[in-house]
């Protein structure tokens, strides 16, 4: 993208809601965000990527005191170690809840196949 994009177009972009976006700069998650003559807000690559980066973690289960303590490490000129190890403590995180999940669909799919059953059983075709 060359330019800049309008608050609405970076949502469209972006896949979020313009009082997601808001919320965003509102907790200093992203930002601060350029702002054109007239005063309205003008978003580039930079703001997409952050934009990007934080409803990925979002979407992955981060709550928004952790998003502020991973994106306060990224802007500092904190340790890499240190980002590594936020970063490997919620994939842990997020790895047992995927076993949690998949073994919750397990159950599920056998109840399914077992209902399927019955009522197969029960109305003979």
């Amino acid at each position: 993208m060359s330019g800049t994009l309008t608050p609405q177009a970076t949502a469209e972009r972006a896949g979020v809601t313009l009082d997601t976006l808001r919320y965003y700069e509102r907790e200093g998650l992203i930002g601060p965000i350029a702002r054109t003559a007239g005063g309205h807000r003008a978003y580039d690559d930079d703001d997409l990527f952050w934009i990007g980066l934080v409803t990925c973690l979002r979407d992955a289960g981060l709550g928004i005191s952790e998003l502020r303590e991973f994106t306060s490490l990224l802007r500092s000129e904190g340790s890499a170690r240190d980002r590594v190890a936020f970063l490997q403590e919620h994939r842990r995180e997020l790895q047992e809840r995927k076993r949690r999940i998949d073994l919750a669909l397990g159950v599920l799919d056998d109840k399914i196949a077992h209902y399927r059953e019955q009522s197969t059983n029960a109305n003979p075709g």
